[in-house]
């Protein structure tokens, strides 16, 4: 090799690494000074629900710790799929974030033929938390205890009537993992939310619902339905009565509606880990924890990194989707 050769590639390496340097020292300013303007936080439903309420709550406190307003943006429709899409095509530059549930963000990946990867084009921050299920019957249904209820449907098959709050929403798609793990068979009956079919299930048109615990904590109190069990490996805050599945008789069997927060593909890395140290700050907020109790929202305080959520996001993709595909549920 000649000595001008070696100065050439001596100059080479050179500028490479100042290059490096440079874009290393890019990376790191841009995280040390972001945020320089208001963040926008998409939420995938209307203003007034479980999840835009948890959002603006995490938003607030974000805003004191960035320094900058988080301003929420409700992208309702097609099951979240509207609002992940907008995420997805977001600018990546820490600016744009999206709170998700399992559904908009696991659960859809099953029932849709989507224009994007669910589990790839959009970089994961945190998992927030879950929300254990609650299977729960109309006040005057004979059963006392999960393995009665258990044994009055065997005894009735395809008789009975369970509430969904939307054909392939988590309650549908549990509902058929509570089938398959109990030998039953029932009938599902869509519902446009929670709602319309909380009030049916009051009023006896239906036999049971299985869905997010929050949603059944008026009645349960007010002894206008019978909990059963909660789809939780621990008993929830919130109802500290109700059995979990494992408990009443059904070992092991869990399901849960979770959170999450999520960037676009291609976010700095330094800007998704100064969220996250910021969410996992805003989770060990009292006013916070004090929320999710009351809720019985669990934290998943041994998950706290954007690998946690990513790993949890396929493991329940892996774990729902057959389910789902087995079925042969038709979303639309």
């Amino acid at each position: 090799m000649t000595s001008i050769v070696r100065r050439a590639l001596g100059l080479l390496l050179g500028v490479a690494f100042a290059a490096g340097l440079l874009v290393s020292a890019v990376a790191n300013a841009a995280a040390d000074t972001y945020p320089l303007r208001p963040i926008t936080l998409i939420v995938p439903f209307p203003p007034g629900g479980s999840t835009d309420t948890m959002a603006r709550l995490l938003g607030q406190h974000m805003h004191d710790l960035l320094g900058q307003p988080v301003v929420i943006e409700n992208v309702g429709g097609a099951t979240g799929r509207i609002a992940v899409q907008k995420a997805v095509r977001a600018t990546p530059d820490g600016y744009t974030l999206l709170i998700g549930t399992s559904t908009t963000n696991m659960l859809v990946g099953g029932l849709y033929q989507l224009p994007f990867d669910l589990l790839g084009d959009l970089d994961p921050i945190i998992l927030i938390g879950n929300e254990p299920l609650l299977l729960a019957g109309k006040k005057d249904l004979p059963a006392k205890n999960l393995q009665e209820f258990i044994a009055w449907l065997k005894a009735n098959p395809g008789k009975a009537s369970c509430g969904i709050a939307g054909v392939g929403a988590t309650g549908h798609v549990a509902g058929l993992a509570f089938q398959k793990e109990t030998g039953t068979s029932y009938l599902f009956v869509p519902y446009r939310g929670n709602g319309p079919g909380m009030k049916d299930l009051i009023g006896g048109q239906i036999d049971f619902m299985m869905e997010p615990a929050s949603n059944f904590l008026g009645p349960v109190k007010a002894g206008l339905i019978k909990p059963f069990a909660v789809t939780a490996t621990s008993r929830t805050t919130s109802m500290p009565d109700v059995p979990t599945m494992t408990e009443a008789g059904l070992k092991g069997f869990t399901a849960s509606l979770w959170y999450g927060l999520w960037v676009p593909k291609g976010t700095p890395k330094d800007i998704e880990a100064k969220l996250n140290a910021v969410m996992v700050k805003v989770l060990a907020l009292p006013a916070v924890q004090e929320h999710f109790k009351v809720r019985g929202t669990q934290m998943n305080t041994g998950s706290q990194t954007p690998q946690g959520l990513r790993d949890f996001q396929k493991a329940e993709a892996a774990r729902w989707w057959p389910i789902i595909k087995a079925a042969h549920i038709n979303a639309k």
